[in-house]
């Protein structure tokens, strides 16, 4: 529920108040009828409604009808989907957010033309509610497959452009992580790119790649790449395919994590879970705890002690991943995250040439 909150403020709403319950399976309305009461009792106080969850059109026609037409009813994938049409400043993102937000609303189109629908129908005629929606539909299904058809051309000229990078045997790091873990900040640290950097969730939509020096004097790339969440929407995951074909092809992945949130575990849970579901959980990787000032400069001795129990879970929730401690803000471990990047990119390089 933080998160959902951190969400809708990221999107411009100020959050005056949530409600929480336990169901074995949503109804109708979401919400149980005691819930429902409470929400209602609230009326006065809001004008939005804000669901964890994603709602099925009949669920949300439903909750609407039953809080009046002056309270607006969202989903989780609504309000990610809102901050990603928010971010995105590339052609190219602004692209992958319309496609998931057409295929988003196209279940949901009835619903929006309900009230149409009531002036005629029966036998013999339609109303104009009908004819609008069936207009709407084939108008949506066709900016779909145009869409589709765009970011094919996309992926295509990424895919020359990775074969190029593929003959100079360039590597390539790509930043991964939570939303929020700090994995821009860190971009901009080991590359001086001046990459929009903010608290925030989801700043980073479009990719970035800079050309990094290590101390081994090799030359690679580096990536930065949009944040995952929990229940980060399929349709989004699909939408953002040829941006994450990116990951595909990078030699190291550096799994960013924001290790002085309380929920540090869980979230490289998340990620990992969004990687396998990419087919990159065999992808080499390294574990970056990142923000670690905001613990060691904490509690004296108890800082130190926070920090080690929640190096140690990330570690164990990651699968026993190497990690490197760092603060990419004040440049703390820095020098030995780019040492480690050396090491293990030549530990890959090894163990491809004998395969």
């Amino acid at each position: 529920m933080a998160e959902l909150a951190q969400l809708a403020g990221t999107a411009g709403a100020q959050v005056v108040g949530r409600i929480t319950q336990r169901l074995e399976r949503p109804t109708h309305t979401y919400l149980g009828t005691g819930k429902l009461e409470d929400l209602k009792a609230l009326r006065e106080g809001y004008d939005t409604v804000i669901l964890d969850d994603e709602l099925r059109p009949t669920q949300q026609q439903n909750l609407e009808a039953a809080l009046g037409e002056s309270v607006k009813v969202i989903d989780r994938t609504a309000l990610i989907l809102d901050i990603f049409a928010r971010r995105a400043l590339t052609r190219e993102g602004r692209m992958q957010v319309e496609l998931a937000q057409h295929q988003y609303l196209l279940p949901r189109l009835a619903g929006q033309w309900s009230h149409l629908e009531r002036l005629g129908g029966g036998i013999g005629t339609r109303g104009p509610g009908e004819s609008q929606l069936e207009t709407d539909r084939r108008l949506i299904n066709l900016r779909i497959q145009r869409l589709k058809r765009e970011l094919n051309e996309v992926r295509a000229h990424r895919g020359r452009y990775r074969s190029r990078r593929r003959e100079q045997e360039t590597p390539v790091v790509a930043l991964v992580g939570y939303t929020n873990a700090g994995k821009s900040t860190l971009f901009n640290t080991l590359t001086s790119a001046g990459v929009l950097s903010s608290p925030r969730l989801f700043a980073t939509l479009d990719p970035v790649t800079r050309r990094i020096r290590l101390p081994s004097s090799q030359q690679t790339l580096l990536t930065d790449t949009v944040g995952f969440i929990h229940k980060l929407p399929p349709m989004v995951v699909a939408a953002f395919r040829a941006t994450l074909e990116e990951l595909d092809e990078a030699t190291l992945l550096l799994h960013v994590v924001d290790i002085s949130h309380p929920n540090a575990a869980e979230q490289v849970k998340v990620v990992n879970s969004t990687l396998a579901d990419l087919g990159l959980s065999e992808k080499p990787a390294l574990l970056v705890l990142n923000k670690v000032d905001l613990l060691m400069g904490k509690d004296g001795i108890g800082g130190v002690q926070k920090l080690e129990e929640a190096a140690g879970a990330a570690v164990e929730a990651s699968g026993g991943l190497v990690a490197v401690r760092v603060s990419a803000a004040t440049r703390y471990g820095v020098d030995a995250l780019l040492r480690r990047i050396d090491q293990r990119l030549a530990q890959v390089a090894v163990v491809t040439a004998r395969e």
